[in-house]
Formats: structure tokens, sequence, C-alpha cells
């Protein structure tokens, strides 16, 4: 379906082209391709600039759980920048959004979480906990615990700590990361990685990977372990029934303080609150951003657990030298605040749990059955599907990536946004996607499946 275009896609991406530098982009590439202007939006759904209406298969960048455009959000941002646009939270000082939003996550996180530390993204969130972590031993007398383990193609933010913090071999190649006491080890990737083993053997195998790993480093120098409860941008890894559990003793076990990275699993994402509380741990500090505002404005946070906040209010820290302009921002909290407000009043988490999660998960995983398809796997509302030249066989494409940005192509081509990780095709939609919806979500990438099969047999890559 099509609208009038009342925006000028030429003009527009020439400009685009002049000045703006992207995220994650290889500007000659993208300024020979030109990009897609979005226009407007509401719903599960998109509009650009050519007027074409694109199913939102990705809530923006994970984050747009409330759906786009509504406008209980605007409503409650433009009250709050009548009354107060902007102000600090240092210097002794605070206002009532920072207040009412610290009550709200205390009342909605889990019992250990009474206390947040306001950050402007999930990046500075990570950032955060490096300094938290860090500052927590130091202050017990145990200054040599600075070592954070994490996991290699986790994703934690595109920051100098964030970006250290992830695994991601791209980001460690620029700008000389990961920076020092840093310790990464093996994701919880069965499909990719698993080999002979069963799933369940095989997530306790990648568990013990950290206790090898405190063993080599030495406990005395291991401050936390980080990783995000289902990986995201790693390719929507959900981790077999064993990895978690045994994750939780290893830590438990030890000094060695639990993060859980919500930033993408957090408000509502795999039909609970937290992605935490879906795999059964209870973390020492959770990490909070995206669905934090459903995207509306810019916020994040770290939720900080007893053990670590009641040194710090009990004054053992002295002062936390660390804060951002923007900790707390008035505006901000009132956008999270509504947004909050929504997923809990309209009751947006049972629904993923017991509704709409359950509709999509079961025509999801059918798509397991297309020739192209090597696994299909899905948690609550977020899901992928590998993507192999020959079944059963659980063997890659030549040059990964190459047939993921075919068929993602296709699926633009097609109305539906699907983002590609190398191979594995993933979606994340929002929460308030209904039945109608998520039937064309799962006829648009049927479509563009059979539209990348046909294009790999006619090209002789398909096995």
């Amino acid at each position: 379906m099509t609208v009038s275009n009342l925006y000028p896609t030429g003009p527009l991406r020439a400009l685009d082209a002049a000045h703006h530098l992207h995220p994650f982009s290889d500007m000659k590439a993208l300024n020979a391709e030109g990009s897609r202007i979005i226009v407007r939006a509401k719903g599960c759904f998109l509009e650009d600039s050519d007027g074409n209406r694109i199913l939102d298969g990705m809530a923006g960048l994970w984050c747009v759980n409330i759906g786009h455009g509504r406008p209980e959000i605007a409503e409650a941002v433009q009250a709050q920048m009548a009354e107060l646009a902007y102000y600090n939270t240092f210097f002794k000082t605070t206002h009532p959004p920072a207040i009412r939003l610290a009550e709200l996550l205390a009342e909605l996180s889990p019992p250990q979480f009474k206390h947040v530390f306001f950050t402007g993204s999930g990046s500075e969130s990570n950032d955060t906990v490096l300094r938290l972590v860090r500052t927590y031993w130091a202050k017990l007398g145990k200054p040599d615990k600075k070592v954070i383990i994490a996991r290699r193609n986790a994703y934690h933010g595109s920051t100098v700590a964030g970006a250290s913090l992830g695994g991601m071999g791209p980001m460690h190649a620029q700008g000389g990361l990961p920076i020092p006491g840093i310790h990464h080890i093996a994701q919880p990737y069965w499909f990719d990685e698993g080999g002979e083993l069963s799933p369940e053997e095989f997530g306790l195998v990648a568990a013990r990977e950290l206790e090898v790993a405190i063993e080599q480093l030495g406990e005395g120098n291991v401050a936390a372990f980080i990783a995000e409860p289902i990986q995201g941008a790693g390719g929507v890894i959900i981790p077999p029934s064993t990895y978690w559990p045994e994750v939780a003793r290893i830590c438990k076990e030890r000094e060695i303080l639990l993060v859980a990275d919500e930033v993408i699993c957090g408000f509502g994402r795999t039909g609970r609150w937290f992605g935490s509380e879906f795999v059964g741990i209870e973390p020492d500090l959770m990490p909070v951003a995206k669905g934090l505002s459903s995207g509306y404005l810019p916020i994040g946070g770290v939720l900080v657990g007893e053990k670590v906040a009641s040194l710090m209010v009990a004054g053992e820290f002295g002062d936390f030298n660390h804060g951002y302009t923007y900790s707390g921002h008035p505006v901000a909290c009132a956008a999270a605040i509504a947004n909050l407000r929504i997923i809990r009043d309209e009751g947006l988490v049972e629904r993923v749990a017991n509704d709409i999660g359950p509709y999509l998960q079961k025509k999801w995983l059918a798509l397991g059955d297309h020739p192209l398809v090597g696994e299909a796997r899905m948690v609550g509302l977020i899901g992928a599907l590998e993507l192999v030249p020959a079944k059963p066989e659980r063997r890659r494409f030549p040059d990964p990536g190459k047939v993921g940005t075919i068929c993602r192509d296709f699926s633009f081509a097609n109305g539906l946004v699907m983002r590609a990780v190398k191979d594995t095709m993933i979606i994340s939609p929002p929460l308030v996607l209904n039945h109608e919806e998520a039937d064309e979500l799962v006829r648009l990438t049927e479509k563009t499946l059979d539209d990348t099969y046909a294009a790999l047999k006619a090209d002789g890559r398909m096995g």
C-alpha cells in the first residue's frame, strides 16, 4: 500500500549524503545506494518518503515496545517541557520526574533492586556498570578485583567501555579495543558452536568456561560477569536451559558480581518484565535502556542491587565520581514514566507471555520447515531464523553475511523490516503487535524466504 509522497526523496537523500555520518555504516556504499527516509510511524508500521508502508519487525532498534505514535507520551513530554524542560541531578539536586521514575522502577523490578543510577543510553549504562563494580570492590578493600568477564559476540554498546565489554571482532578492530581488564569467553550458541553435543550438554560446557576463566585469572582479580539473558545483536541467541542456572551457581559460589544486560530483554520482550526473570537468575546489577522509554526519548539506567547500593547509601563510596549531564533528564523521565504505565496498565508483559507471544511463536517456528531455514527459534517477541545451504546440516554459506544481506534486501522490498546478523535473520516487533499483524509478518517473512531461495537456486548457492 502506498500514499501520496509529501517528501522529496531525492533532495533529502542528497542532503543526507552531504552532511550526515551514519552509525555502523560504510558511507561510500550507503551514499551510492541512498538512505531510506522514514517520515512517520503509527502502531507497528512505518512510512517512508516514497509513501511505502512498512511493518516494523524490529521495533525501531529493539526499543519501541508500545508501538509508534502513542499520544500519551507526547502529552507527558509536552506537559513536562512546559514545567521543567531541563535540570541536572548533580549538586545535591533532584526533580519530581527522576524521583517518580526511580520509585516506579523499584516497584517493577525484582525485589533486590531498590535503587537506580540514570544514564542516557544502554552504552552509558554499561560504562556505569564498569565503574560501579570496580569501585565496589575497591571500597571493600579488594582493589585487584578489576577484571570483568564477558562473552564473545556479545553486544554491550559502542562506547569505549561498552564496546570493550562486548565481544564483537569488527568493533574491537577499530580504536584500540578492548581496553585492559576485560576477558571474553564462549557464547552459548548451540546452532553454530554446539557440534555433536545436545543443547543441554552444550549449555553446561559453555557455562563452565566461566569457571575455567575464573580459575585462570584468579578469583581475587575478577570483579564481575556480564551477559545478556538472550543475546540480541549477536543473533538472538537463546541459551540452552542448562546454561543460566550453572552460571548463577558459579557466581554465587565465588565472589563474583552477576550483571544481566537488560537493554534489549527488559520491559516485556521475553514475556517477563526482565529477561533475568525469564531465565531464572538474580543479578546484582541490571543495565537498562531501549524499552525504558520505548525509544521515544533517550534514557537509560543501571538498576543497582542491594549488595552494591547498600554501600553507596551508607556512604562507603564517598563521592561516586561518575555521571552524565542528562542523568535523569526530566523530560526523558516523564516519557519513561508514561511508557512504563502503558506497559503495566495495558498488561503488555502478560500479553506477550500468554497471547501474542505464543500466537506468533507457533507460526514463526513453522518457518523452520522452509528449505532455506536450518533453525527457527523465538522467546516472547524476539526470534531468529538460521539460513543454511542444505538441511539438516548446520553448515554455513561461504562468505558469511552475503546471503543474509540478500534476504534482508528482499525483506525491505517486501515491506518488512527484518535484520540480518551475518546469515541469521532476526525480528523483535512491538509488544502491541496484534494477530492480524503477526499473520502479515509471517506472510512477508515467508515471501522473503521464497524470494531469497529462488535467487540462491538461480546462482547455484543452494546445496
